[in-house]
């Protein structure tokens, strides 16, 4: 009933005369970020949608334009697909199935976001890419999670998987993110240290928004969140802070179904013969001119979950996604914590399916778990790969309990880290935990990559850390002495130059690189034009075990790249790799799985382009009496408009290696604003 009350209240809850858009100040400081204070923390959830839309509308509205199906309409054939997902997922019936598990006073924080970009969209028509896409609903902005949710925890790669009949295999990318914290014992100031260092794609949806929540409800919060999000994702209160990175564990279940010989929907489970449930998804697309045509595509689910078919089989996956909505509450819950006892309440809702959370407070506690909603799955089967899908006793029966989760707090080292490697080296090796201790089915794995390695290499250094030392913790871009890429390259510094004919300067530079990669680094540019190149035909090669002969090949290949394009051999990082802001170009350093990673795609002209990595940094010191002090930089600036003076204002500051100092104390950022106004 609570639900249905909810839908037939919409109309008159969720409008911006509840929120009293007078009572909410969006502050913006010298750098354009957004200081949002208001009475309630519903009314700041309004100002953050008005703030963001005025900064990067367009990718709010292409998530939203998702969640409603209608990304057909804005972007033709090209955007049909993501419409299709959204139905085979079954968004919107996940959600109407759990609305009425989000506690009600988190509802209000939704509807105060929703409330602040239907105002928005309805202020500013011209800048609506979809007619009839506002007003945004409360179903829609939880679909709109669901899905972000979803293709964070791969569904996206795995849905291609499956249409492709790659069933078999996991598309496990590079991808990159730093936590750190020090205790005050390992501290040369007394204080406790945070490194909130996320690698994410440096434009889009995925891409870091900047902002500062505070209202006289207890919220004060400053840190990252994505387009569309009501909350702050991770940075610090006045109390704490955390930082997340992406996490390894067994997110995704695949079960193949047995069909019946004859009936074309019949799949059996244990001695019953179930019928495939079918629904025609409707989908619009703009083919020219605005004209759109209707396409209507089928879409199966099981038991077990949705169904893809493709010439393997039918085959059916599950993810946590599908049984929760309740992530973003868990932030929010977060976020107003001022403990770790009142941290880990909120993180035993177990709502957010995935991500390590590395914690630091300013009572001196650390704090780590390999975060997650884990199925409980039965130990008779394999859950590495495919699963039989015939039988109930693959349905997985529930989540595991947050106490269930590899989890740290407090080590005797002093020091708490994440790099994306396994969850059991996350400190000294005195306190780690045990792989063999955790249920197998959880798929949690012991493995180190070369950022956990480098990491332990820098922390080993010495006994306390002053904060220059963190600084160049955080900042460092060298590869560990033995490289531990998925494409096995530590034989070519051993390959011998001479036989290498016309390509031994190449060979010599790499072999004489320092293993650097800073942005005049000699070598760099060539080792990963070397990668790339063996990349490109890994499914040819054995990556583990690539010949000397197709080494020399290699080599030969970057030889030919460099001067094809550069016209010579000895060519710096920076000149072949390139930070792009608009019609803008900056040499920038960093390489996959350096501490200071970029990972970059190519641009033309024998150039890449950095794509993901690097992007908003939070570095934090918690002093024993006071507020955090904070230093904070996002790659580029704090809107996507190219007309804003704060499109590219950060990136000299980005490039440079320094940081913006930032404040939780909303009356020194009146003092100093840029602009005081209210949204409308």
């Amino acid at each position: 009933m609570r639900l249905l009350s909810l839908i037939l209240l919409l109309g008159c809850t969720i409008c911006k005369g509840q929120f009293n858009p007078s009572e909410i100040e969006i502050i913006r400081d010298e750098w354009g970020v957004p200081h949002i204070y208001a009475p309630t923390d519903a009314q700041v959830s309004y100002g953050l949608a008005w703030a963001h839309a005025e900064d990067d509308f367009k990718t709010i509205q292409e998530i939203l334009l998702a969640a409603k199906q209608m990304m057909g309409r804005y972007q033709g054939p090209d955007g049909a697909p993501i419409d299709y997902v959204v139905g085979l997922l079954r968004c919107e019936e996940i959600v109407n199935e759990h609305l009425d598990e989000v506690n009600p006073a988190f509802i209000k924080i939704a509807e105060g976001y929703i409330a602040g970009i239907n105002a928005y969209a309805k202020s500013h028509k011209d800048e609506v890419l979809v007619k009839k896409a506002f007003p945004v609903t409360l179903t829609d902005i939880f679909k709109a999670y669901v899905l972000q949710l979803a293709v964070q925890d791969g569904a996206d790669n795995l849905i291609r998987n499956l249409f492709d009949g790659n069933i078999d295999t996991v598309d496990f990318e590079t991808k990159g993110s730093n936590a750190f914290a020090i205790s005050r014992k390992k501290t040369t100031s007394d204080e406790v240290f945070l490194a909130v260092n996320s690698h994410q794609p440096l434009e889009g949806p995925a891409a870091w928004y900047e902002a500062h929540l505070v209202s006289d409800e207890g919220w004060n919060m400053l840190g990252g969140l994505f387009p569309g999000g009501p909350v702050i994702f991770h940075g610090t209160n006045e109390h704490l802070g955390w930082a997340h990175t992406v996490n390894y564990f067994d997110k995704r279940d695949v079960f193949q179904l047995e069909m019946h010989p004859e009936e074309v929907n019949l799949y059996r489970v244990d001695d019953e013969w179930l019928e495939l449930e079918k629904r025609k998804i409707k989908l619009k697309v703009k083919v020219f001119l605005g004209i759109k045509i209707g396409v209507k595509r089928e879409a199966f689910h099981s038991v077990y979950g949705p169904v893809v078919k493709n010439d393997k089989g039918a085959f059916a996956f599950h993810m946590a996604v599908f049984d929760e909505i309740r992530a973003i509450e868990q932030w929010y819950k977060m976020n107003k914590a001022t403990n770790l006892t009142e941290f880990k309440e909120a993180l035993s809702m177990t709502a957010i399916p995935s991500f390590n959370i590395v914690y630091a407070d300013k009572y001196d506690s650390l704090f780590y778990v390999g975060n997650g909603k884990v199925p409980v799955r039965n130990p008779k089967y394999d859950w590495s790969s495919t699963i039989q899908g015939n039988t109930s006793e693959t349905i997985p029966q529930g989540y595991h309990p947050f106490t269930d989760l590899p989890q740290i707090t407090n080590p005797s080292s002093g020091y708490l880290f994440n790099t994306n490697n396994g969850a059991f080296n996350a400190t000294a090796p005195t306190d780690n935990l045990n792989v063999s201790d955790y249920d197998s089915t959880m798929g949690y794995r012991a493995f180190d990559n070369n950022r956990s390695f480098r990491f332990m290499e820098l922390i080993d250094q010495d006994d306390e850390l002053s904060w220059n030392d963190f600084l160049d913790i955080k900042y460092d871009a060298t590869l560990p002495d033995s490289l531990v890429y998925w494409i096995n390259l530590n034989p070519v510094f051993d390959l011998d130059p001479d036989l290498a004919d016309s390509s031994s300067l190449v060979l010599e530079i790499i072999q004489n690189w320092n293993k650097n990669a800073d942005v005049d680094a000699m070598g760099a540019a060539h080792l990963n034009i070397l990668y790339k190149g063996l990349a490109r035909i890994s499914d040819k090669i054995d990556v583990k075990n690539i010949s000397a002969e197709q080494y020399y090949k290699a080599v030969d290949y970057v030889r030919r790249y460099l001067l094809r394009y550069f016209g010579k051999i000895e060519v710096t990082l920076g000149e072949y790799q390139k930070l792009v802001r608009g019609d803008d170009e900056y040499p920038i350093g960093g390489l996959p799985d350096v501490i200071a990673a970029i990972n970059s795609d190519y641009m033309g002209e024998g150039k890449v382009r950095a794509k993901t990595g690097e992007s908003y940094i939070m570095m934090v010191r918690y002093p024993k009496e006071g507020l955090p002090i904070i230093e904070t930089v996002n790659v580029f600036g704090a809107s996507t408009r190219p007309d804003s003076p704060h499109y590219n204002d950060q990136i000299p500051l980005f490039l440079s290696q320094k940081r913006k100092p930032m404040t939780l104390d909303i009356d020194e950022v009146r003092k100093n604003a840029e602009r005081i106004y209210h949204p409308e």
